[in-house]
This record gives C-alpha cells, sequence and structure tokens, in this order.
C-alpha cells in the first residue's frame, strides 16, 4: 500500500448535481457508497475514495481544468465495449461528450478511452483495459 492513492477530494458547486452524476459513473465502474453527511458524499474502490465536497470556503462556481491543479480523473473500464456503453448512457446521467470528432481515439491510435465532463467542468478519461 506504500505509495498508492488514498482519497480524492473534489469541490463542487452543487453536491446533489455531483453527487448524481458522479454516483452514476462510480457506480457503474464499481465504486460503493462510502460517506455522507450534510455538505459531502463519498464513494470507495477497494482502499481508495473519492469525495464531493460543497465547502464553504469554495471561491468559484466551476472547475477548470485548463488552469494549474487538476486536470482530469483517468479510470480503467474493463473493455472497449464497456466504454462505448459509458459514454452512450453517459449524457443523460450528467456528463457531455469531449473530443467526440475524435473518439475513440482522441489520445492516440493505441488508445481506446472516452472523454466526458460534468456540468462543474470535471473531466473524466474512460479508458478500455487491454486484453
Amino acid at each position: 500500500m506504500n505509495g498508492a492513492l488514498h482519497h480524492v477530494e473534489l469541490w463542487v458547486a452543487d453536491l446533489e448535481r455531483a453527487a448524481t452524476s458522479w454516483g452514476w459513473l462510480l457506480g457503474e465502474l464499481g465504486w460503493e457508497p462510502f460517506q455522507a453527511w450534510p455538505a459531502g458524499r463519498s464513494r470507495r474502490l477497494g482502499a481508495t475514495y473519492l469525495v464531493m465536497e460543497r465547502s464553504p470556503a469554495l471561491s468559484a462556481r466551476t472547475h477548470d481544468r485548463h488552469r494549474p491543479g487538476l486536470n482530469h480523473l483517468a479510470f480503467h473500464v474493463s473493455s472497449a465495449a464497456g466504454v462505448d456503453a459509458l459514454v452512450a448512457a453517459a449524457p443523460s446521467h450528467g456528463w457531455s461528450p469531449l473530443f467526440a470528432d475524435r473518439y475513440p481515439h482522441a489520445g492516440g491510435d493505441r488508445h481506446y478511452a472516452g472523454y466526458l465532463e460534468d456540468a462543474d467542468g470535471f473531466e473524466v478519461e474512460l479508458v478500455a483495459s487491454r486484453a
């Protein structure tokens, strides 16, 4: 476990919106509900968890992945068909496709992935695991 990622905390402008969109995506990827409190929710996969929190110290309404800081989170998906299914279903769960004109090879010819952005500007990359 030394050096393994413990958790990621995302400060969000709208907790219910984030809990809905991230909850759907993480649930589809096998992450289980972990914690809930008035200002936050979390999901866990193994020993790692992801927190969505509406902090009173928040200074902006959206995340800007083009500024210094977090650009995106990338998740393994078991297959290309799994990536396709998630990308197809994502818009009805609060996600917008990115780089759709280059899907599924926006990351290169040998990289099968879908890129999504939520309403708060957070980007995820869904990467098909190789057989």
